[in-house]
């Protein structure tokens, strides 16, 4: 089984993105325990990179602000060791297709498998060239998580077919960032994703309330949330780590609260 599966299996599941060294390790390490503690279930890690397309720019801002702290993807692999000494929820890398060719292919996705990461989230690679990652994905145990977009229409059915780990449902066109509303059918793109996998599904994109994570997570199985979070650390600096933890817990309780007529 899929270690990603273990976040779904109390319900409904809060997952936390946050951008690996912004505005540096320690306090990404240090939010990402408050966000464990506060009950995320599952953590996204961006790796930087200098063109991130599916980002907003907040998300973007802080990638800027991760680089000129020198962070590299060793550093960020080395990080990643010395949480796996106290974190047991599962995690996975954010990042784009040009980081892990750049770095090596194998030498990337065996090292993931090393360190515990247990999937890989590649925006910019198109469903039909994941032949590029996912033999070598297959081979280190290492979950191809696939996105799907409310353009995908017609290619939902196919995608959801062959995910790994969970399915990322974008809830919105455009790129990643806090939206006041979500008018996306994602009851509609849930349905069919159920049809066709028992793997489990998390809406992501725009989110940042607490009333947006209960109606997302209502129609799915999780909510997935990087800006409202990003900004937080944007905000406070090194003092984040506190407010992305009430932050956190505020957002898993309104999921799994009932709704109220």
């Amino acid at each position: 089984m899929s270690n990603i599966k273990k976040a779904f299996e109390r319900g409904k599941a809060f997952i936390a993105f946050l951008t690996c060294g912004d505005p540096d390790l320690e306090t990404t390490a240090g939010a990402v325990r408050a966000a464990v503690e506060n009950g995320a279930d599952l953590i996204e890690l961006g790796i930087p990179f200098s063109d991130p397309t599916a980002e907003g720019p907040v998300i973007q801002e802080a990638n800027v602000r991760a680089l000129k702290g020198s962070i590299t993807t060793d550093k960020i692999f080395d990080f990643v060791r010395e949480l796996r000494r106290d974190i047991k929820v599962p995690m996975v890398f954010m990042t784009y297709a040009n980081v892990v060719f750049s770095y090596g292919a194998e030498k990337f996705i065996s090292t993931c498998r090393e360190i515990e990461i247990d999937g890989l989230i590649l925006p910019d690679l198109p469903f039909e060239e994941k032949g590029e990652f996912q033999p070598l994905c297959s081979q280190y145990g290492v979950d191809l998580i696939s996105l799907v977009a409310p353009t995908s229409e017609n290619r939902i059915a196919m995608i959801a077919k062959e995910a790994e780990g969970f399915l990322y449902i974008v809830s919105s066109l455009g790129v990643t960032g806090t939206r006041s509303e979500i008018r996306t059918d994602i009851s509609s793109i849930t349905d069919v994703v159920r049809q066709n996998t028992g793997i489990p599904c998390a809406v992501g994109f725009g989110i940042s309330t607490p009333e947006q994570a209960r109606s997302m997570a209502a129609l799915s199985d999780g909510a997935i949330v990087g800006s409202a979070i990003v900004k937080l650390l944007e905000q406070y600096g090194r003092e984040a780590p506190k407010y992305i933890g009430e932050y956190v817990k505020s957002m898993k309780e309104a999921m799994v609260s009932p709704i109220k007529n």
